[in-house]
């Protein structure tokens, strides 16, 4: 499974932009899907999660009632949709999916390469 972002950059606080997370590969092998960021200095952490049908999501406190995660599987891509911007959601914010590796049979997480928000004051 291959995970590329898009959609990050410099955006004023207050802005709205929404990320992409486009899979391919073995996309029928992908279960839960989330968004993570990393902060300068902080460790990754977890902003959102999305089953894989899509019908239940987890918001973390930070960002609950501003961000919403959804997925088209038919797209094979994932989404976030940012609102209300402040300038402490700066980071790189990353694409995860949990899938099976079919060369171990295991649950397997994959990662992309991450995409830089910077939201301006």
């Amino acid at each position: 499974v291959q995970l590329v972002e898009s959609g990050g950059g410099l955006v004023q606080a207050g802005g709205s932009p929404r990320l992409s997370c486009a899979a391919s590969g073995s996309t029928l092998s992908i279960n839960a899907m989330g968004w993570y960021r990393q902060a300068p200095g902080k460790q990754r952490e977890l902003v959102a999660a999305i089953t894989s049908g899509g019908g239940s999501t987890n918001y973390e406190d930070p960002v609950k009632g501003r961000f919403t995660i959804s997925r088209d599987n038919a797209k094979n891509t994932m989404y976030l949709k940012m609102n209300s911007l402040k300038p402490e959601d700066t980071a790189v914010y990353y694409c995860n999916a949990l899938a099976l590796d079919t060369s171990t049979a295991t649950m397997t997480d994959y990662w992309g390469q991450g995409t830089q928000v910077t939201v301006s004051s």
